[in-house]
C-alpha cells in the first residue's frame, strides 16, 4: 500500500468513527486498522524524509548524496 492510500483509508475510518451508530466491535476493528495505518504512513513518511535530507544541494545546483545521521 502507498502513503496516499493509506491517509484515504484513515480519513475514511475517522469518519466511519464518528458516527454514533457504530456498533462496539465494529469501532474497535476499525480502530485497529486504523492504527496500523497510521504505522505503515509514518514509517513511509520517515522514510521520504530521509531521503530528502540525504539530498544536499551543491552549489552549482546539482545534487550529492550524504551521509544521513538519524
Amino acid at each position: 500500500m502507498s502513503y496516499e492510500t493509506d491517509i484515504a483509508r484513515i480519513e475514511i475510518i475517522v469518519e466511519e468513527l464518528e458516527r454514533s451508530e457504530v456498533p462496539l466491535d465494529e469501532a474497535l476493528k476499525l480502530f485497529e486498522e486504523g492504527i496500523e495505518r497510521l504505522r505503515t504512513a509514518s514509517a513511509a513518511l520517515m522514510q521520504a524524509e530521509a531521503r530528502v535530507r540525504k539530498l544536499i544541494e551543491d552549489s552549482d545546483g546539482g545534487f550529492t548524496l550524504a551521509d544521513f545521521e538519524s
